[in-house]
């Protein structure tokens, strides 16, 4: 994942702060996505991640309820299970009136629900009086707007900033406003369901008088206005009730998973939710965000290998995100993007500093991995759907990519895809450990660039595989047979340079003089994933990978203990990545190590148990499982984070042994277990191109039973050992 603080002309993040121990609810709708306390207030200090923010700025950077001045007491709060909105239950703290009459705590009833929707956030406080006695009070919203860019909310600092504008103020409304250096201008829009006794450009007042056990309410709406454009003014309650249709018709319409064991079933459930959720409508289809809040927005690898993960049962996301993306694709050479022609983008942002270049993402390409991830996403996609005429407007863009890796992806011309930055604050690491102390020799010096890491050298195999596919579907039967020699060279060529006997497992990389980096790392892992690893060496790689230095007891750390950089709380160098468990344990159940990736899939789900939510974060710590105790938390982990919510449904896959042949319309289970902890697992409606099966799996003692409950259309089902 891309860094983010910018130090030495170089960008990365630093745990400057442990946000692990804050209680945070997050809600998320296309370009828009806010972080809130459990009151479901937004604090300025101390709290700085928390905020409204839309298109990569923070629109809210304070939102505030009380009553006569003090803060209502929490009850309970909670994100519901769709996370389409928030519910905070609170009540009245003591309240002391003028006169003397006070307002004993817990009369007052107060529930917050907020959510948003199309660029607005809407705040409903539905207000009770449960005493014998008429109450009045006074009840308050405190609000800001900072406009600070989403790099600044994590440490960068600017040399100049725009300038606020004067406050809009009416009896109703309150409209904040800032000029970016950029000439564009912002705009929060505080807009309220009634008129305010006091209202300024911070703080609106309203007088509340309840009889017993009357009820009233008070909604704000919240607009994010950029440069001029239209809000949608939606009414409270239309807009909830479209939201709410929105998901519906989207959950309707999905495989759904369920098992017989509850705490599974809440992971399964809370992992939808937040892939539904990290989901963004763009002109080419729903793309995933990578995560909240450091990379709410497009990043061509995590997009991938989020589809990739979830495309046995939701194949519609791998289109969106192959549309986008050969529609980003480089046409031309730029330095300052690290792009070329044919590459893939690695990440997208918007904001005030991403149009001024203060930052180098607004469009940059400095990715190795994600233009061979492409080629493996529409490939598999193909397979998965036998979308011939979507494969013929792709092709073009395979092309390219093609063309790219030959081209620049191999730098040195010795037949592996390597990277090498070429803009002045480019990532200097481009695979997905892109951490600047990422890549290194056993002594501890970090490689010097050109480097190929072994797992790229996989996904361009694979990559090159499923290409001949494609391009023999679509009667290039050439162009089929040149790379389909190309990936069986790279496969032997692969051996020879990587394997590292003394270690039982492929080197990290191989860095500017062609030096392995003879360094256990889970990268290993990845040529099991896309069939580059000799069988020879499969089992030796799965022994390393499931013993005790790799494995702690809560998945497989990213380097194993006694490396020289180890570190279990370091970002790449010791911790713990569900998606990158996710890939090792489909590579190992390709190579028929199931019950090594059953090992792998439970060691998630019991973290999930620990997590709130069950909701895996995008990294935990690499610390030894202790008893009686969860994993470590990630100071500054995205959470939820797409390809770590997608992680479940890949491990699921993985040991069933699922596959699905749509050109022949037929669904595959090789050797299917399950784990001790289900003892049955449900998939209905699990989509093919002209049909649908519902099916029933359910663990005996000589393995796992399948039954086909319900068959839509001309579909088989083949189960083999």
């Amino acid at each position: 994942m891309s860094q983010i603080i910018e130090v030495g002309g170089e960008f990365y993040i630093p745990a400057t702060s442990s946000l692990a121990d804050l209680d945070t609810r997050v809600l998320k709708d296309g370009e828009t996505f806010a972080i809130f306390d459990r009151h479901g207030d937004i604090r300025p200090l101390g709290f700085e991640k928390q905020g409204l923010f839309h298109e990569g700025t923070r629109f809210v950077s304070r939102l505030r309820v009380e009553m006569n001045d003090k803060a209502p007491l929490l009850l309970s709060s909670n994100v519901k299970e769709d996370n389409d909105y928030l519910v905070a239950d609170q009540s009245n703290p003591d309240i002391y009136q003028p006169d003397g009459v006070s307002i004993r705590s817990g009369t007052i009833h107060l529930v917050r629900t907020i959510f948003l929707f199309e660029g607005e956030c809407f705040v409903r406080v539905q207000i009770s009086n449960f005493g014998l006695e008429p109450v009045g009070f006074g009840l308050s919203f405190r609000f800001q707007a900072d406009f600070v860019d989403l790099f600044e909310v994590r440490g960068v600092r600017r040399r100049a900033r725009g300038r606020m504008l004067p406050s809009v103020v009416a009896s109703n409304m309150v409209v904040v406003r800032y000029e970016g250096l950029d000439r564009v201008l912002r705009e929060t829009h505080f807009h309220f369901s009634r008129p305010a006794q006091e209202m300024s450009s911070e703080r609106a007042i309203f007088s509340i008088e309840l009889k017993p056990h009357e009820q009233t309410t008070c909604d704000l709406r919240i607009g994010c206005r950029i440069a001029g454009r239209a809000l949608r003014h939606h009414p409270f309650d239309v807009a909830f009730k479209t939201r709410r249709a929105q998901f519906e018709e989207w959950r309707a319409d999905s495989t759904l998973i369920e098992c017989a064991n509850p705490q599974f079933d809440d992971w399964i459930c809370q992992s939808r939710a937040d892939l539904h959720m990290l989901l963004t409508h763009t002109s080419c289809g729903f793309y995933p965000f990578a995560g909240i809040p450091w990379f709410s927005c497009v990043f061509g690898r995590d997009g991938l290998i989020t589809a990739l993960e979830t495309l046995w049962f939701e194949p519609d996301i791998a289109r969106g995100v192959l549309g986008y993306l050969a529609a980003n694709q480089a046409t031309e050479l730029n330095a300052v993007q690290d792009a070329e022609p044919g590459k893939i983008i690695h990440e997208q942002r918007r904001g005030e500093m991403a149009a001024l270049g203060e930052i180098p993402f607004g469009r940059y390409y400095g990715t190795i991995d994600a233009t061979p991830l492409f080629l493996v996403l529409a490939g598999q996609y193909f397979e998965r759907t036998a979308d011939v005429g979507f494969m013929a407007k792709l092709w073009p863009n395979i092309e390219r990519a093609l063309a790219w890796i030959d081209r620049y992806g191999d730098l040195d011309g010795d037949g592996f895809v390597e990277y090498q930055s070429h803009a002045e604050h480019g990532l200097r690491n481009q695979g997905w450990k892109d951490s600047e102390d990422s890549v290194f020799h056993a002594d501890g010096n970090l490689a010097e660039a050109p480097i190929a890491l072994c797992e790229v050298q996989g996904y361009v195999f694979e990559g090159k595989r499923l290409a001949a596919q494609i391009a023999a579907a679509l009667g290039r039967k050439d162009i089929s047979v040149e790379l389909e020699q190309a990936a069986k060279q790279l496969k032997d060529r692969f051996q020879r340079k990587f394997w590292c006997e003394e270690l039982g497992t492929y080197a990290l990389a191989l860095d500017v003089k062609k030096r392995p980096c003879r360094v256990r790392s889970s990268n290993a892992g990845h040529p099991l994933f896309s069939g580059l690893a000799a069988p020879a060496h499969a089992a030796r790689i799965a022994e390393t990978l499931l013993g005790g230095d790799f494995f702690g007891g809560w998945g497989i750390r990213t380097v194993a203990t006694g490396e020289s950089r180890y570190n279990p709380m370091s970002y790449h160098n010791g911790s713990v990545w569900p998606h990158d468990n996710a890939i090792i344990a489909s590579g190992l159940a390709r190579y028929g190590f199931k019950q090594a990736a059953l090992r792998v899939l439970s060691a998630l789900f019991e973290a999930s148990r620990s997590m709130e939510l069950n909701r895996l974060p995008e990294l935990y710590c690499g610390f030894p499982r202790r008893q009686g105790e969860g994993p470590t938390l990630y100071p500054v982990a995205c959470n939820p984070q797409a390809w770590a919510s997608a992680a479940i449904f890949l491990l699921l896959q993985s040991v069933l042994g699922l596959r699905i042949d749509s050109a022949a319309q037929r669904v595959y289970l090789k050797n299917p277990m399950l784990p001790g902890a289900i003892p049955a697992l449900e998939i209905a409606n699990l989509k093919l191109k002209t049909g649908s099966l519902d099916l029933s799996l359910r663990r005996d003692t000589v393995g796992v039973a399948v039954n086909v409950t319900h068959r839509s259309g001309n579909v088989d089902m083949v189960v083999t050992a």
